[in-house]
């Protein structure tokens, strides 16, 4: 199997069981070997009191892309951590994209670098920059049937 039908066959088995992507709206646009694509637009229901997107659920987008990126090899694998800088605000309508990659694999650590976005190429602004520590379970899988092909 290549490396990214793999990487689908694993984000479709996470994607059906991701309650908490699936319930903020979130939408997987794409994953390949250590990348990973997802977008949510910004709803009322996501904003603070100052009528912004809340810091949360701006990480918990980062947050998901991440998680699809680093597991895309189908070793199970977990956040250590994650740091994020905000450098700009979002508002309800606007259309945000997470765009994961793996900055380094290996072993059982790992660094991925995710951007979110608002708009579209070439128009895009920044919105943040998340980097996750993510650590490989030992010998576990996403999706164990996939290792027997």
């Amino acid at each position: 199997m290549r490396a990214d039908q793999k990487a689908r066959a694993v984000a479709d088995a996470m994607w059906a069981q991701d309650r908490a992507s699936q319930a903020m709206g979130m939408r997987l646009l794409d994953v390949g070997a250590g990348t990973a694509t997802l977008a949510m637009t910004v709803q009322p229901e996501h904003c603070n009191g100052f009528g912004i997107l809340h810091g949360g659920l701006l990480a918990a987008l980062a947050d998901s892309a991440f998680a699809f990126a680093c597991n895309s090899a189908n070793a199970l694998t977990v956040a250590s951590g994650f740091d994020i800088d905000i450098v700009r605000s979002a508002l309800v309508g606007d259309e945000l994209t997470a765009r994961a990659v793996a900055a380094h694999q290996g072993g059982r650590s790992g660094v991925y670098d995710v951007t979110v976005t608002r708009g579209t190429v070439p128009n895009e602004e920044l919105i943040a920059v998340f980097r996750g520590r993510a650590t490989r379970l030992k010998d576990r899988f996403v999706v164990p049937e996939l290792e027997n092909h």
